[in-house]
């Protein structure tokens, strides 16, 4: 089980009512097939200023691949992006030991980015060191 975490802050502009939106997106994109099991909400306690999370269970690469190519995933990214402030991916666990599995997850990311170049340059500017 690979458990991925997204953690985000929202815009100060962004409207409460806006801030409702983009969480049912990424609840709805934490519903897919692929998925597991899944949590969006707040962040409680101190996060580097981050408020809000999304952490999913996803079997395996094979799925986890299928999550993030998903077509409610993809349209679901555009709704959600313009909205927040900054985002880290992980830190994501894994009961699985392989020890090539955070490059090999490290890939699916990049190879998403090399696929979908609007996406990788609408994602960069809101990454941060996680």
């Amino acid at each position: 089980m690979i458990v991925h975490m997204l953690r985000f802050a929202f815009k100060e502009t962004a409207t409460e009512e806006e801030r409702e939106q983009v969480l049912a997106v990424i609840r709805r994109t934490a519903s897919v097939e692929s998925v597991s099991f899944s949590t969006v909400g707040q962040i409680l306690g101190d996060a580097d200023g981050f408020t809000h999370a999304c952490c999913v269970g996803i079997a395996d690469l094979p799925a986890l691949r299928r999550y993030m190519h998903d077509p409610v995933h993809l349209a679901g990214d555009p709704q959600i992006m313009p909205h927040l402030a900054k985002i880290a991916i992980g830190p994501d666990l894994s009961d699985d030991m392989s020890p090539t599995l955070a490059r090999d997850t490290l890939a699916l990311h990049e190879e998403k980015v090399a696929l979908y170049p609007r996406w990788g340059a609408e994602i960069g500017p809101l990454l941060t060191a996680s």
